[in-house]
C-alpha cells in the first residue's frame, strides 16, 4: 500500500504496532462507553497532521472509527485522507474482529479494503482497484489467517492490567496481525515507565510505559521490500501506554516508528471518555 500503508500503520499499529485496551467485559461494563481520542502525526520536526478516533463499547460489543488527514506545505508535497473502521465483540481472551475496513487517497495511490472475521479468523478479503498478485511474495496460508486481529483491534483492544498507574507487564505480549495485506507479528517487551505532565487542557497526566516493539513479518511481503527490512531491523519501535483515568483500559499515548525519511510518531493531545 505504499504511503497509504505507512499512515494505517498509525492510524491503527497504526501499524500496527500495539494492543492497546484492557478487555472490558459485558458483567463490568456500564451501559456503553465513548471514547474519543486524537493524536499529532509528525514526520521529524514537520507536523503531518491529526488522527482522530472514536470508539464505542457496549456491553460485549465494540465499534472503532479512525479519520486523518495528513499533508506537506498545505498539500503541495504531499496530501492524505483516510478513514478505518472495526467492529466486533470482547471475550475472556480479547478482542474478535467481525469486520475491517481502510479507505484512503493520496500519495499517488487509493484504495478500499474490506475483511470479515469468523471465529477469530479471517474469511473474506476484497480490495478496490483489485491488484495483482506479487510473484515474489511469500504465500499466506488458511492456517496463518486464524486467531489476528486487524490493524485497529490490534492497537486497541488488547493489553490487560488490574494497575492503573503504568504496569509494565501489558508490554508482555505478541499480537498476530494481518492488515489485508502482509500478515505480522508484534512482539511487545517492557522498556521503562515515565511520568506525563498534561500539555493541554483535555490532555493525559499520569504515568506511561513505554513499550519496545519488534515487528515479525511472517507472509504477504516479498524479502527485498524496504519497508519490510526497515521496521523488521528496527530496534527504535515503540507504544507508550497510559491508563485512561476513570476506566479500567490501557490506550496509546504515543507510537515512534522508522521510515526511510526519518521517524515518524503519534502523540495524543485529547482523550475524552464518555459514559452513558
Amino acid at each position: 500500500m505504499g504511503a497509504g500503508r505507512h499512515a494505517l500503520v498509525f492510524a491503527g499499529f497504526i501499524l500496527v504496532t500495539c494492543s492497546l485496551l484492557r478487555a472490558v467485559f459485558a458483567e463490568e461494563a456500564p451501559a456503553a462507553i465513548r471514547i474519543v481520542s486524537v493524536y499529532r502525526i509528525d514526520l521529524g520536526d514537520f507536523n503531518l497532521g491529526d488522527f482522530r478516533f472514536t470508539t464505542l463499547l457496549k456491553g460485549a460489543e465494540y465499534q472503532m472509527r479512525g479519520e486523518g488527514h495528513f499533508s506537506l506545505l498545505g498539500g503541495l508535497i504531499y496530501n492524505w485522507r483516510g478513514v478505518t473502521a472495526s467492529s466486533g465483540k470482547l471475550s475472556n481472551l480479547g478482542p474478535e474482529p467481525a469486520a475491517y475496513a481502510l479507505s484512503y487517497v493520496g500519495g499517488g495511490e487509493s484504495a478500499q479494503l474490506r475483511m470479515s472475521f469468523d471465529s477469530g479468523a479471517v474469511t473474506q478479503v476484497s480490495m478496490l482497484p483489485k491488484r495483482q498478485p506479487k510473484p515474489r511474495a511469500i504465500p499466506i496460508t488458511k492456517e496463518q489467517l486464524a486467531g489476528v486481529l486487524d490493524p485497529l483491534a490490534a492497537v486497541f483492544l488488547r493489553a490487560r492490567s488490574d494497575n492503573p498507574d503504568g504496569d509494565s507487564k501489558v508490554c508482555d505480549q505478541t499480537i498476530p496481525v494481518f492488515d489485508g495485506d502482509w500478515r505480522f507479528d508484534l512482539v511487545l517487551s517492557p522498556k521503562r515507565k515515565v511520568k506525563l505532565r498534561k500539555q493541554t487542557p483535555v490532555g493525559y497526566s499520569g504515568f506511561a510505559v513505554i513499550c519496545g516493539v519488534k515487528f515479525i513479518p511472517i507472509a504477504g511481503y516479498s524479502s527485498d521490500d524496504p519497508d519490510i527490512k526497515l521496521m523488521s531491523q528496527s530496534n527504535e519501535i515503540e507504544v507508550w501506554l497510559v491508563s485512561l483515568p476513570g476506566t479500567a483500559m490501557y490506550a496509546p499515548y504515543r507510537i515512534v516508528l522508522p521510515t526511510a525519511a526519518g521517524p515518524i510518531s503519534a502523540t495524543s493531545t485529547s482523550f475524552q471518555v464518555q459514559k452513558r
